[in-house]
């Protein structure tokens, strides 16, 4: 699972909330900083942060035994827009998109169907779900896309339980 963290935040941020899941569940982090203080594709398009993230998933490839056919892009705030807009531009790659408080996607050519998990709180003031996640989410399923969408009470954040629900629905896709 590909985690991307919130502007300013760092990669250890965007893996924060999965961690507790990981070695219990098997899951394999990997952990992208964005080379600004926050993602390319918010500056105007993709550009060298999708390279850092091509060199980091072709050398986690070539050490570890990855099940390509169930790769997940999760991210938070600007990672999850971020998330979004690249797995949706390379559902050929991620199997599952996972975004808690999204501002926006802005993908490229599509590709693929990746299955989507999002989340946003109510009363969110740095991302309004009114012009955010309620307009996105639509969208999503307008173009054919298999979305879960959890609203919760509270803000810019992703509770215990969000995390949870999304780790759950993550590996209940598991056909093994």
């Amino acid at each position: 699972m590909l985690t991307l963290h919130g502007a300013n935040a760092g990669a250890p941020k965007g893996m924060k909330r999965l961690l507790p899941y990981a070695e219990e569940n098997g899951l394999i982090l990997l952990a992208v900083a964005s080379r600004e203080r926050t993602w390319d594709v918010i500056y105007g398009g993709f550009g060298e942060d999708v390279a850092h993230v091509d060199a980091a998933l072709a050398h986690v490839f070539e050490r570890y035994a990855v099940d390509r056919r169930r790769l997940a892009v999760q991210g938070f705030s600007d990672g999850a827009s971020y998330a979004l807009s690249l797995g949706i531009t390379n559902g050929d790659l991620f199997s599952h998109v996972i975004a808690f408080s999204a501002g926006f996607m802005s993908p490229g050519e599509a590709h693929g169907s990746p299955r989507v998990y999002t989340s946003h709180g109510t009363t969110d003031p740095i991302l309004p779900i009114g012009s955010t996640s309620r307009k996105y989410v639509p969208r999503l399923e307008r173009a054919g896309y298999d979305v879960t969408y959890t609203e919760f009470e509270g803000g810019h954040r992703t509770p215990r339980y969000v995390a949870t629900e999304a780790v759950e629905w993550f590996l209940g896709e598991r056909s093994d």
